[in-house]
């Protein structure tokens, strides 16, 4: 695997994670076999995001299913924030592409 698609893999896992984490937002408590449902994504891929969702405080297990704890807000908040600054150091590394020959 070359460097790009490295690249675009973490990203494509990272879009991934919040896609869960925001339908168990919008939808919890709920459980793998919805969430698969809803998002379309196999059973085995929305595990792995719910144990690193709740491996990093954002979700918590209930009997119903997945339900959100008390860092998630902050958790979007921070992520917005580091999202605007890497949008602005993408934005500088297309600019350093278009150096003349």
């Amino acid at each position: 695997m070359n460097l790009l698609e490295k690249l675009k893999g973490e990203i494509d896992v990272m879009q991934r994670h919040l896609q869960i984490l925001q339908i168990v937002i919008q939808k919890g408590p709920i459980g793998i076999i919805k969430l698969s449902e809803i998002t379309g994504f196999p059973p085995h891929k929305v595990r792995y995001s719910l144990r690193i969702l709740e491996s990093n405080g954002l979700i918590k297990p209930s009997t119903n299913g997945a339900i959100v704890t008390e860092k998630t807000e902050e958790f979007i908040n921070d992520f917005r924030n580091i999202l605007n600054e890497l949008i602005g150091r993408l934005q500088e590394l297309e600019n350093a592409l278009n150096v003349p020959r």
